[in-house]
């Protein structure tokens, strides 16, 4: 038996676990730069705020309503989401996080106990540990997990828990989902079954094998029709690494300057470096690209990606940041706007055991490198993220007197919460 965690509304139930005060009432949460809506309390969704709605349309389509406006803060969720995957690895047999907001579990071992019950229980003490309300589906794969939540999460009637755990409530579920939110379909596939006349779950479960394979010719469709059919196949990302770590971002307007760029890069690289870090692997290619902004058909436009080999695979912050700038400076051309950069990490294996490249840093040094990471993830971890950081990560602008001068983001997050978990500056203050 498969089950999923979801944390319901994610981003909005976390802001809400400091604010207690915008419970039941209507909130938003906005993209990087302050760009568009995409997290929503329920009370938003019932006005018809739309994911997606830039945000300066916010208050011309709603005018009269009070609603409570985030700027993304990925410190906070991260952290808050990370609790309630400590309680949950603490209950379950087996878990692996698939995003920062759902978790699989794997209850090998618990048929004797009433999943229902530990299902329940499991939302009831992570909502009183950390504050973030979930929906559980439990079912005996892991697409059947997901259409589970999907029940649990919109009718209040299951206690915030669904299992589907006999063939009845198989094909009662599978008749009442829309084929287009079945996990793994996906829009371009949603749209085809559509036009051949499915569109619920239970017609794209009951359609043939042989026509399944003859009209899609894909693993992904096949796997998860089977599993809707109650077969257990999709692999166990069980607990397996990421192949890859990619960190991207689009300016607040667009940039021009190559030094502007780097900085933008590095910190990139340096937050690729420390996921590496915290999922104890390291990397041995390392890649950059860069884009200017497509939506602009009055300017010049230009797009390039490139990845270089490290002679000795690292998860360094230091080591992955001079990597991406290098590339960076091979692939940038003067005379475009940049909106759009990117860090991906590829090559990815375990921390240990690594082999020295005979030509590459020396046995001392790599240790060094080793331990002033360590150093600086402990500190950040205490202090906030980004208390120490490079040198090069520092964004920078020239005052009146041409002199550069050192400003704290150059995202735009008009509307940020504190961080009261993981820094110190922000820590609640009692009257």
């Amino acid at each position: 038996m498969y089950g999923i965690i979801d944390c319901d509304n994610c981003y909005v139930s976390c802001e809400r676990v400091f604010r207690p005060d915008l419970n039941g009432k209507p909130v938003v949460v906005l993209s990087n730069n302050d760009g568009c809506i995409v997290a929503r309390s329920n009370e938003a969704k019932k006005l018809g705020i739309k994911a997606g709605l830039p945000y300066f349309k916010l208050q011309e389509q709603f005018p009269d309503q009070k609603i409570a406006v985030f700027s993304s803060n990925y410190e906070l969720y991260g952290e808050l989401t990370g609790r309630v995957v400590d309680i949950i690895r603490q209950e379950a047999p087996q878990y692996f996080r698939y995003s920062i907001d759902e978790c699989f579990v794997y209850l090998d071992g618990m048929e004797h106990i009433d999943l229902k019950q530990w299902g329940e229980n499991l939302h009831n003490r992570i909502k009183k540990s950390v504050g973030v309300p979930v929906s559980v589906g439990l079912a005996p794969n892991k697409t059947l997990a997901k259409v589970a939540s999907h029940f649990a999460k919109k009718y209040s009637g299951y206690r915030h828990c669904c299992l589907i755990d006999s063939e009845e409530k198989r094909i009662k579920a599978l008749k009442l989902f829309p084929v287009e939110d079945v996990w793994g379909i996906g829009r371009r596939y949603a749209a085809k079954l559509e036009s051949m006349g499915i569109h619920t779950a239970f017609e794209f479960a009951t359609m043939p094998k042989g026509i399944v394979n003859a009209k899609f010719n894909n693993v992904v469709i096949y796997r998860t029709w089977a599993e809707l059919n109650g077969i257990d196949c999709v692999p166990n990302e069980a607990m397996a690494k990421k192949k890859s770590i990619c960190t991207s971002r689009s300016f607040n307007g667009m940039i021009s300057d190559l030094d502007a760029l780097k900085v933008h890069v590095s910190n990139y690289a340096s937050r690729c470096a420390e996921k590496l870090r915290q999922q104890n692997t390291v990397a041995s290619i390392v890649g950059v690209f860069l884009n200017t902004n497509f939506f602009r058909e009055d300017l010049p436009q230009y797009w390039q990606f490139k990845e270089v080999n490290l002679p000795t695979a690292s998860n360094s912050s230091i080591t992955i940041v001079h990597a991406a700038n290098e590339i960076l400076a091979d692939i940038y051309k003067p005379g475009y706007k940049y909106k759009k950069a990117g860090v991906i990490v590829m090559g990815i294996a375990a921390t240990s055991p690594i082999q020295l490249n005979l030509f590459d840093i020396n046995a001392e040094r790599f240790e060094k490198l080793k331990a002033l990471d360590k150093v600086i993830d402990r500190i950040n971890k205490v202090n906030g993220t980004e208390t120490v950081i490079l040198a090069a990560q520092q964004y920078r602008h020239k005052n009146e007197q041409g002199k550069a001068d050192v400003f704290a983001n150059a995202i735009k997050h008009d509307f940020r919460s504190k961080n009261p978990t993981t820094r110190w500056s922000d820590i609640i203050r009692l009257k």
